[in-house]
């Protein structure tokens, strides 16, 4: 046996070909290939563009079933996969995967143009985004475009003024989680990025970006003939 998982016979011959690495089931448009038959009907629906799992609370569609039961516990709150490290708990087991990665150190996903690696494959597929310049998350009222998703819904708080984060200390509230971040340093004294040449700390690497500059016009002032 190559492992000690069990089955009965017909989910054990389906089984057996993750170990044989045998996909005789193939995509009629893209040639993806499969070990089951319900995998390949499930990708076939990102062609057809067929979602028949909608949720009943939002009427959210989706191609598959499994993403249909992830989506309902972001309405129930359920989290049924914990980190046995920390204890985080996530709604999908793959955000779970993804937050192992923290721990371990692994980064399987690897930019071909720079070698920068990478925990997730969405955060691998927005960094190439900085090579190719694609921007395909665009804003509806100014049209200003953004390489990730994320980065547009925190511009867009700048136009319904919308501050989600809140200081617990003294209650000023922001647009973005890391802004937040930033202030909370200002309570705490935290000076996380120093300088490699004087080795003065700061609160926000964009101060430390703003430091380095004074030792690069040193360095050209003292060079000038």
């Amino acid at each position: 046996l190559v492992c000690k998982t069990r089955f009965g016979l017909n989910n054990f011959k389906r089984h057996f070909r993750v170990h044989r690495r045998e996909r005789p089931y193939s995509c009629s448009v893209c040639d993806k290939a499969f070990t089951k038959k319900s995998n390949l009907t499930d990708h076939m629906r990102t062609h057809t563009g067929d979602k028949p799992y909608s949720c009943s609370v939002c009427e959210k569609a989706f191609t598959k079933k499994s993403n249909l039961t992830d989506h309902m516990r972001t309405h129930t709150g359920d989290k049924p996969y914990s980190c046995s490290v920390c204890e985080k708990a996530f709604t999908k087991k793959s955000n779970l995967t993804d937050h192992m990665r923290t721990h371990t150190g692994d980064k399987p996903y690897s930019c071909s143009v720079c070698e920068k690696a990478f925990t997730k494959k969405s955060n691998l597929t927005d960094h190439m985004r900085t090579h190719t310049g694609d921007k395909p998350y665009s804003c509806s009222v100014c049209e200003k475009a953004f390489t990730k998703k994320s980065n547009l819904t925190d511009h867009m708080r700048t136009h319904t003024g919308d501050k989600p984060y809140s200081c617990s200390v003294c209650e000023k509230a922001f647009t973005k989680k890391s802004n937040l971040t930033d202030h909370m340093r200002t309570h705490t004294g935290d000076k996380p990025y120093s300088c490699s040449v004087c080795e003065k700390a700061f609160t926000k690497k964009s101060h430390l970006t703003k430091h380095i500059r004074t030792h690069k016009r040193q360095t050209l002032q003292l060079s000038c003939p």
